[in-house]
């Protein structure tokens, strides 16, 4: 039997060691590498939509992301400084430290001056609010010969005078004439976004009633972003309601659902 002599002993076990150091500094190297390139380490984006400034730091910051005010546009009846929209959307799977770009409702509204539109039709007071970012609100009729001539402005509920600043994209109420002999006709809104709705009805002399928001409205946003998918009272192809009659309208975010015609 021939045996190793000590050198060829030696050599074999300086061989093993070496081969050892070589894998073990492998091993070293790819897992620092996937340390740093974060390989396949991906996160979900959190929904921070209807969250104050704070409040989607805090959330983004438990979960390793970062995030950025990118913009903000005004809108009225929501609250200051929430976020409105993210980039990339909630839900989407990114790596650990990402922005997440944000656009928020603005902290400091747009002012506009109150214009007088008092002794205007409906349809010119309404072209005119809307060149100073204003909206009709309420119609009030009141017994006056010309119909839907304007008789005065508010602003919650107080007359507002021309030239007084007000914030854009606020509702103006009006007071209008009705003569007595005008009717009008119930439009079809289904299907269409809350805000079109409410402007069909002004052009067809009518109020918004009650809305009712279904199980999919999470939040303003969709609230905002919802659609008619009932109405009360229904659509009808003559006119025989009264000028001011109030539309209660049912909102959904599916726009499947709202297009689902339901009987009244």
């Amino acid at each position: 039997m021939n045996k190793k002599s000590p050198e060829k002993k030696w050599f074999t076990r300086l061989l093993f060691k070496g081969a050892l150091a070589l894998l073990l500094l492998l091993l070293a190297i790819f897992l620092f590498l996937k340390i740093i390139t974060r390989h396949n380490l991906e996160l979900a984006v959190p929904d921070l939509s209807g969250l104050t400034i704070k409040e989607a730091e805090d959330k983004a910051e438990k979960e390793d992301l970062r995030i950025e005010i990118t913009d903000s546009i005004f809108i009225s009846g929501m609250q200051r400084g929430i976020v409105l929209r993210q980039n990339p959307a909630a839900g989407n799977m990114v790596k650990k430290n990402r922005r997440i770009l944000l656009t928020i409702n603005t902290l400091a509204p747009k002012m506009v001056n109150m214009p007088s539109v008092t002794g205007y039709s409906l349809r010119q007071a309404k072209a005119e609010l809307s060149a100073r970012g204003l909206f009709v609100g309420r119609l009030n009729y009141q017994p006056d010969m010309a119909t839907n001539n304007v008789l005065s402005q508010r602003y919650k509920g107080n007359y507002i005078s021309p030239g007084t600043a007000v914030e854009s994209g606020s509702n103006i109420d009006l007071e209008v004439g009705n003569s007595g002999d005008i009717s009008t006709f119930i439009p079809d809104l289904k299907g269409m976004p809350l805000n079109i709705a409410k402007d069909i009805l002004i052009d067809n002399y009518l109020n918004t009633g009650r809305i009712y928001f279904d199980n999919t409205i999470k939040s303003y946003s969709d609230s905002i972003s919802g659609f008619v998918y009932r109405q009360i009272p229904a659509p009808t192809q003559e006119a025989v309601f009264p000028l001011g009659t109030r539309v209660e309208l049912h909102i959904t975010a599916e726009r499947d659902k709202s297009a689902i015609k339901t009987k009244e």
